[in-house]
């Protein structure tokens, strides 16, 4: 049986999702946000949660070939409720889909109607995202009204990006994103710059915790006004 640290929620799923990364990628970010540590346990062995097609459970993503069901099978454990509810709340899902191999996102939601989603939230401070921001970002988008000046013409200001509907989502995996992999590292979370491709620039070096607080300031930062709805390709 997998050895577990006091207050950790057994999640079990089948080794297939495991080997995926989905569950690497996913399961930090909602550590990240509430504190509560899960540790992944083989199918058959005592669980929290169980992460399967064939869970009795609501559906909470699809792909590749199945539609993923979770099952809470502890439901005194405060933790595995707050997990279910995490993943089938806007954040949550919009996670699970922002994940990519090789550019490419296996994951997505299921049908319209099957999974309820709660609105968007970010519990980081917003006062520290606004200077990671500017220290960060500034360089090229404008982020508050201070950097307009000092930015580079032919990126969008966070002002434009907050006005698309998936803003929570390319923020989220900004680093994913052209250019920004070619520069950025996240602890914990991207591999290190290929020897003998350095980063072109001074590299920016953020943590998850700091990517929360960002994500906290630009929630609180007005859209603008773009006249029709934003489309991008």
């Amino acid at each position: 049986m997998t050895a577990l640290a006091e207050g950790e929620v057994r999640l079990s799923a089948p080794q297939s999702l495991v080997d995926s990364g989905l569950l690497k990628y996913v399961l930090p970010r909602f550590s990240l946000k509430t504190g509560v540590r899960l540790a992944i346990v083989g199918e058959g062995e005592a669980a929290d949660l169980i992460l399967a097609p064939d869970a009795e459970g609501p559906r909470v993503f699809t792909g590749p070939k199945a539609t993923w069901r979770l099952r809470v099978a502890n439901s005194d454990h405060a933790g595995a409720q707050r997990f279910a509810d995490w993943l089938r709340s806007q954040v949550g899902q919009r996670t699970v889909t922002s994940f990519q191999v090789d550019g490419v996102a296996p994951y997505s939601l299921p049908s319209e109607g099957e999974v309820e989603v709660a609105a968007v939230s970010f519990d980081g401070d917003a006062v520290k995202g606004e200077d990671l921001s500017i220290t960060h970002c500034g360089r090229c988008h404008a982020v508050n009204e201070a950097t307009r000046i000092n930015t580079i013409g032919s990126t969008p200001s966070f002002f434009a990006l907050r006005a698309m509907k998936d803003w929570d989502t390319r923020f989220q995996s900004f680093y994913v994103l052209n250019p920004h992999p070619s520069f950025t590292q996240v602890a914990e979370v991207t591999p290190p710059f290929p020897t003998n491709r350095p980063s072109p620039i001074v590299p920016v070096e953020i943590t998850l915790d700091d990517l929360e607080a960002i994500l906290a300031y630009v929630q609180i930062v007005p859209p603008a006004d773009l006249g029709a709805p934003v489309e991008h390709q």
